[in-house]
């Protein structure tokens, strides 16, 4: 182990100790110090080259898999798409830092020590890859065809993790608003895998076990905040909602489903909904089957993102029937239009400052507060055109983010691969 992974490792294991003593921007500007200096030095590693006769013909997906979140569940459908394309597969489950609940066991039966087959797929987005290499080692690339299934938010990817791209032979991600940021940025395939969409429920997670009001019609707003709230924009979805309605409108509600929020951040959106008692926080953690049938419970998913890398959640809302209200830029746009969602106008702002990975010069989306508005007052008033909205968007994600669909581009690409590639 080189010193520099001992020092992380150590940050991370007295973490709770030693924020009592250095401040927390401190220490996350040591690692960022570290990790560039490392990531610098992956331009000079040479990856042995992919030997497509001393591994099985199969893909080892290594990534969050076992992770109850966003990603883990990307991660998820992803493994999902490998099993039904007829590929074999194996998992090394993959956890930069335990802080994240890791309880799904869907796919455990293939965990395996090792990676026994010929490709590799990174389910380990690009701000963590450097620290991914160090932990896992350079045996685990060797002789592999190496894929990184990357996710990213913002049209230009940083010109700091493109070291990173020299570890492998081909990226792939879940929507042409993200390939198309990093096609700028190399000559190596990229490749986009749209998600396929599934959201079971279980009927019993019904309005009465969240604690909700059956006689309201409810908006949701949901989000986590190691997601960077900055980006989620949850204050846009606050400003509409009262924007449309009076605080004493006993017709409507909004409930805000959110994970990992700080005290301060929340007793701020509090303060800003000062004498509205028909808001709804749901702060504790879910499963995915429980958030997908709060989804259902409620009457219309609003989500005024300033940007997104796929918009799984929208999809998963308009596949359950309940209608979208969305920011109408980045990647939701490739599964959604005016027949199917209700997309809200925006302009496209100038980020002043470094916010978490979303760096100062970089542009985002500032949806309008307005047309959101008119958006909600339009759905809690008009049944017909709530229906029309709700029966054409699940037809819709049902054709467009097909497991077929997904189906078909893994297995042109893993013929391409052990087709084209030397032996």
């Amino acid at each position: 182990m080189n010193f520099s992974k001992i020092i992380i490792s150590v940050i991370y294991k007295i973490k709770p100790f030693i924020i009592k003593i250095i401040p927390i921007e401190i220490l996350k500007e040591l690692k960022k110090t570290i990790v560039t200096s490392k990531t610098n030095q992956l331009l000079d590693v040479c990856i042995s080259p992919f030997d497509k006769k001393k591994y099985k013909k199969g893909i080892n997906l290594i990534g969050y898999t076992k992770h109850d979140t966003g990603l883990g569940q990307s991660t998820r459908l992803l493994l999902s798409e490998l099993q039904a394309s007829g590929v074999d597969c194996s998992i090394i489950p993959y956890a930069q830092s335990k802080e994240y609940s890791m309880t799904d066991t869907s796919f455990d039966d293939l965990i395996s020590e090792d990676n026994p087959y010929g490709i590799n797929v990174f389910h380990i987005n690009a701000h963590e890859f450097t620290m991914a290499y160090m932990n896992l080692g350079k045996k685990v690339f060797d002789n592999h065809y190496n894929i990184a299934f990357w996710l990213w938010e913002l049209e230009e990817f940083p010109e700091e993790w493109v070291p990173c791209i020299n570890l492998l032979d081909e990226i792939w991600t879940p929507s042409e608003f993200i390939s198309n940021s990093l096609r700028k940025k190399t000559s190596k395939p990229v490749v986009t895998i749209p998600y396929h969409v599934t959201a079971p429920v279980n009927t019993t997670f019904n309005r009465e076990y969240f604690s909700l009001p059956e006689n309201q019609f409810l908006f949701l707003g949901m989000y986590d905040s190691n997601s960077i709230s900055e980006r989620k924009n949850p204050q846009a979805v606050i400003k509409a909602f009262k924007a449309a309605f009076d605080p004493n409108d006993a017709r409507v509600g909004l409930v805000l489903k959110i994970n990992h929020i700080k005290e301060q951040e929340l007793n701020a959106l509090k303060e800003e909904l000062n004498g509205y008692t028909n808001v709804y926080f749901l702060l504790n953690n879910m499963t995915k089957l429980e958030v997908n049938s709060l989804i259902q419970s409620v009457d219309v998913y609003v989500s005024l993102h300033r940007a997104e890398g796929f918009g799984l959640v929208l999809a998963e809302a308009m596949l359950l029937g309940t209608p979208v209200i969305a920011t109408n830029y980045s990647a939701n746009t490739e599964f959604m239009n005016q027949e199917v969602a209700c997309l809200v106008d925006y302009d496209l702002i100038e980020l002043q400052e470094n916010i978490s990975l979303y760096q100062k010069g970089n542009y985002w989306a500032d949806p309008n507060i307005e047309t959101a508005a008119n958006y909600m007052k339009l759905l809690a008033n008009d049944r017909e055109y709530y229906d029309c909205l709700t029966d054409n968007a699940k037809k819709y994600i049902q054709e467009t983010l097909s497991m077929e669909n997904a189906i078909s581009i893994i297995n042109q690409r893993f013929s391409d691969i052990y087709k084209n590639t030397e032996i």
